[in-house]
């Protein structure tokens, strides 16, 4: 992307800087109200087709090994370590195409991103009031594309408002405390990758089936029951697969395990050529899973999913000793930036999320527990067990 042309889209009233709206689906001007649609803002504005692109990953994990030698294994994890994976790539493709700021947080480590002028004094994913300001080692890739916000924030608290309200066993101080007061909206950042798959099979296939046996019973007479036995055969195959947009995500901020129940974002169809209207205004978090590891963990994700496609071509009942030769081909991927909208609060010692995901509104959260609800609920239900043993026995 062209620095140089990114960003400069201003309000046609009153020049101010466009930013998406969610709720209205469209770029909007802060200062006027002016709603602007996407087909009406010019050349450059993402209108989600033609520009979102794929990227060699061969030749781009070639380019790596270029960089300086490997960091010691301590290292590889840290900030040098991402600006060893981001030496090759060239100045016009990275920076998110505006003037930012960045932040991390010294609690959860994230690195947040705001994009002209937007500041914060607590951490947007846990709350700590520990933050400084990043000294980026380098600009981050430039993301290709972006979803942009589908869900607005009034959908969403409705939303949370109604998953606290049915949590039974949280504490009263909890439902009563204004936590949407917290919602922040956010773009994390993902690598999708594709790759064809040509596989070749070969397991021992079982076949169930049944035979009738004899034994004794315990008053010593004779009985039949049938008993399952398997009939093994050698089988062999093969398998052809794409992959299309397989998510690896580059986030440290949101915990892992709600990300992964708010459900898929619709990459492979609903994608907005990146430009920097529809991260204004919003909070981006810089990527900390670098190229390099986010492949690996692509390949690995492949790896697992291929054997279950080949398992699945297995003919009988049941299978055994499966070994896949796999071979990947037209490897290629895209840096993406999703939706979510995200509430953190600290509840004792400890900090809890709930998560939305900002295209589909799917939810997940944390949260704590009131041991005295626990007690009184447990306390009710021995009470009834009770109260029924004494029923039956009177009745008796």
């Amino acid at each position: 992307m062209n620095n140089a042309t990114v960003g400069k889209h201003p309000c046609p009233e009153c020049g101010g800087d466009l930013q998406w709206s969610a709720a209205k689906q469209a770029l909007a001007c802060p200062y006027c109200g002016t709603i602007v649609p996407l087909s009406q803002a010019g050349e450059g504005v993402g209108d989600g087709s033609a520009g979102v692109i794929e990227l060699d990953l061969v030749q781009a994990l070639a380019s790596l090994q270029a960089t300086p030698p490997p960091l010691p294994a301590a290292q590889q994890d840290g900030p040098l370590g991402l600006l060893q994976s981001m030496a090759s790539t060239p100045a016009a493709q990275r920076g998110y195409g505006a003037q930012p700021r960045e932040v991390q947080c010294q609690s959860c480590h994230a690195i947040s991103v705001f994009v002209d002028g937007k500041v914060a004094d607590r951490c947007e994913f846990c709350g700590s009031p520990s933050i400084i300001d990043h000294q980026s080692l380098g600009d981050a890739i430039t993301p290709q594309s972006v979803l942009p916000f589908k869900i607005s924030d009034g959908q969403v608290r409705d939303s949370i408002r109604k998953w606290y309200g049915t949590r039974w066993f949280a504490p009263n101080k909890l439902k009563r405390a204004a936590l949407t007061d917290t919602l922040k909206g956010m773009y994390l950042p993902y690598w999708t990758f594709d790759a064809q798959v040509a596989a070749r099979w070969t397991a021992e296939a079982g076949y169930h089936y049944y035979v009738t046996v004899s034994y004794r019973d315990s008053n010593g007479n004779t009985q039949t029951r049938q008993e399952q036995r398997t009939r093994w055969e050698p089988a062999a195959g093969s398998l052809q697969h794409f992959f299309d947009d397989e998510l690896v995500p580059g986030t440290v901020g949101v915990h892992p395990e709600l990300l992964a129940k708010i459900g898929q974002f619709p990459t492979t169809s609903d994608l907005k050529v990146y430009t920097p209207e529809f991260v204004r205004g919003w909070t981006v978090e810089r990527y900390q899973v670098d190229l390099r590891q986010a492949a690996q963990r692509g390949e690995a994700q492949m790896q697992a999913q291929t054997r279950a496609l080949c398992a699945d071509q297995v003919p009988g009942d049941t299978h055994r000793n499966l070994q896949v030769q796999a071979n990947y081909s037209a490897r290629t991927f895209k840096h993406i930036l999703v939706p979510v909208w995200l509430v953190s609060y600290t509840y004792g010692a400890r900090s809890y999320q709930v998560l939305a995901n900002g295209y589909t509104g799917a939810l997940a959260g944390e949260r704590p527990y009131s041991a005295w609800k626990i007690f009184f609920a447990v306390l009710a239900g021995v009470i009834a067990l009770l109260v029924l043993l004494y029923v039956l026995g009177a009745a008796q």
